[in-house]
């Protein structure tokens, strides 16, 4: 094989081809040569070039005369780690998962180096052709023999937990600069802390690329809840963003507030697990407010309380986008369920909304609540909600539940047929007429709380979860009514 002469350099630091490499030639001494730490080691700072972090001279030439899996091999070799023979074997793979294996920052750097690709029509029409799977017990040498000269794209790249910290992922947003083929990426729990946020941030602000995103468990600060707010400001391509995990706090909370208000892409957001409460919880909704595209939400162990749920009542009036809402533990007491369900009584978009088992819970365990009617005919509950609100019903016999129906009843094998009740057909009785027994003002219509009374009065045999399938077979209109015609 002739000899290759090929560079690459990341962070400064070059990557030659160890064959015939010929000496440097003498030149003159740089005025300062102290002991400045190496470019990998350098603290991020705000005047920080892109430019100086990955430096691509030759990057064609690897398609020349360098394969995929010997460009990574040289890579780990000059930076001096360990190469993960996981990569090696799944070259091919649209979804390159390396998730929990120590990588660090150098890892990550070589990774990175491996990563940065041009891709031209040729490139983009071979990266279906799959690599076939490699046995264990080949030696690394082969493995890079025998992916050299295939192409490949990888659209799905997961790196979380390990420990790559800021320097790592300064390479890794470096290498999105070129490589525009990855669309998902998993920096969760690798302790990325606000310096990684910035790094992260200023990816965003460039590439077009990348559509999902997530960063748990990063130990991001409210000073980081700014930079993914001013990025995503202008970001249009993100749809999905994971920051649950993390220790946004109230200014954070307004942060995150202002990238809603903005925002036009985001579909899918979760904020769980934060200390989103008070100024903050009010200043999230407020974002929510005037949202127009976002679609799930998860808001889930925050601590919103009665001032978070009533800003989130006010925002879901409003908001008619929105299709699921987790608000489980967030701390909603008796009075909170009220300011939040008159919000959701005037939603007519949201289809999902976990927590409300545990908001009539809240009321169940409040003996001195006098909340009599909760509103949210928008939301199919569980049947653990049906049976919890059935054992409240001799306690507080006048709290009415409208809803819009039972998940999951069409596939409970314990089902039946209400139209067919053997109890109707023994006493010669058309539905119609049960339906008109109730109907006392003969308008052909009857309320769904009214039905129910009247299904428990007559002892028929149904239990209450069946209730609620023949409600919800019936059809039941916002304002609770049935139209028995």
């Amino acid at each position: 094989m002739a000899e290759k002469e090929w560079r690459i350099s990341l962070a400064g630091m070059p990557l030659r081809d160890v064959k015939a490499e010929p000496e440097p030639e003498p030149g003159p001494e740089p005025e300062d040569s102290g002991d400045a730490p190496p470019p990998g080691d350098q603290p991020d700072s705000a005047n920080d070039d892109w430019d100086t972090d990955l430096e691509l001279d030759d990057i064609n030439m690897r398609r020349a005369g360098v394969s995929d899996a010997e460009l990574y091999l040289r890579a780990c070799e000059v930076v001096g780690v360990v190469p993960a023979t996981y990569y090696l074997r799944h070259l091919g793979s649209a979804t390159l998962d390396m998730s929990h294996r120590s990588l660090g920052p150098k890892g990550a750097k070589a990774l990175a180096i491996a990563l940065v690709c041009y891709y031209d029509d040729e490139v983009l029409s071979a990266s279906s052709q799959q690599l076939a799977s490699q046995p264990r017990s080949r030696t690394l040498p082969e493995l890079a023999d025998d992916t050299e000269d295939k192409n490949y794209i990888i659209s799905v790249l997961e790196l979380e937990d390990n420990c790559i910290l800021a320097e790592g992922a300064r390479y890794l947003m470096e290498m999105l600069k070129e490589n525009c083929s990855i669309q998902r990426m998993n920096l969760s729990n690798n302790n990325l802390q606000a310096a990684g946020a910035k790094n992260i941030a200023k990816m965003l602000v460039d590439d077009n690329s990348i559509k999902s995103l997530a960063l748990s468990a990063n130990g991001f600060l409210d000073e980081a809840a700014k930079y993914f707010a001013d990025a995503l400001a202008s970001n249009f391509q993100v749809k999905s963003l994971d920051l649950s995990h993390n220790c946004f706090c109230e200014t954070g909370g307004e942060h995150l507030g202002h990238m809603l208000a903005s925002n036009e892409s985001l579909k899918t957001l979760n904020l769980s697990w934060n200390f989103l409460r008070m100024s903050g919880a009010v200043a999230l909704c407020s974002g929510l407010k005037v949202n127009i595209t976002l679609k799930h939400l998860d808001l889930s162990y925050n601590g919103f309380g009665s001032e978070g749920a009533q800003a989130l009542g006010d925002a879901l009036r409003h908001n008619n986008t929105l299709l699921s809402l987790d608000l489980s533990s967030n701390r909603v007491t008796d009075e909170a369920t009220r300011l939040l369900c008159h919000g959701l009584g005037s939603n007519d978009t949201l289809r999902a909304l976990r927590g409300a088992f545990l908001l009539l819970n809240t009321v169940k365990n409040n003996p001195k609540s006098g909340l009599e009617d909760i509103n949210i005919s928008t939301v199919v509950v569980s049947e653990a909600f049906v049976e919890l609100l059935e054992s409240m019903r001799q306690d507080q016999p006048v709290l009415e539940v409208q809803h819009n129906g039972v998940a999951g009843y069409f596939s409970r094998s314990r089902k039946t047929d209400p139209m067919k009740v053997q109890f109707l057909e023994e006493r010669k009785q058309s539905l119609a007429e049960f339906f008109r027994r109730i109907d006392k003002d003969g308008t052909m219509r009857v309320h769904a709380s009214e039905l129910k009374k009247a299904i428990q009065q007559a002892k028929m045999p149904l239990d209450c979860f069946n209730i609620e399938v023949f409600i919800q077979k019936l059809g039941v209109d916002k304002t609770g009514m049935i139209d028995y015609r």
